[in-house]
């Protein structure tokens, strides 16, 4: 019975090991504020999508991908931000833009020292808004 019992403990915390959330597994609010930072670092850095910020209010798109990604990764967040459509219309982002923009998102995973496996799974997560982004 003994035995039984400790099987049974041993199952159950190796079913709520993996059944954590993205948001865990990543490393909670502060890996996630790490990211929106490293990615806000090489937008400044890139003249290709640098123009799609001028006059932004940088702090409040900090703010919001923060929510955004805490709350597609399954943490404590709601996204209280506009949707994307609101927020891309008439910026008339182009594939190539897009596409250069994710690469920035990657580099700033990478500098968070995030797993490929995770970049992965929150790139999914965020891939649905790709059709509310471009050529609007």
């Amino acid at each position: 019975m003994k035995s039984f019992v400790l099987l049974l403990l041993l199952t159950l915390s190796a079913c709520t090991a993996t059944h954590s959330s993205l948001y865990q597994q990543l490393g909670g609010a502060h890996k996630i504020a790490e990211i929106v930072e490293n990615f806000v670092y090489e937008i400044e850095y890139d003249p290709q999508i640098l123009p799609y910020f001028e006059g932004s209010n940088i702090d409040r798109f900090k703010q919001k991908l923060t929510e955004q990604i805490c709350f597609l990764s399954g943490g404590p967040c709601e996204y209280t931000g506009d949707s994307m459509t609101q927020v891309h219309t008439g910026m008339n982002i182009t594939e190539a833009h897009f596409n250069r923009t994710v690469d920035l998102l990657i580099n700033a995973m990478n500098k968070a020292n995030v797993s490929h496996r995770l970049q992965n799974q929150l790139l999914a997560k965020l891939a649905p808004t790709r059709k509310e982004m471009l050529y609007l």
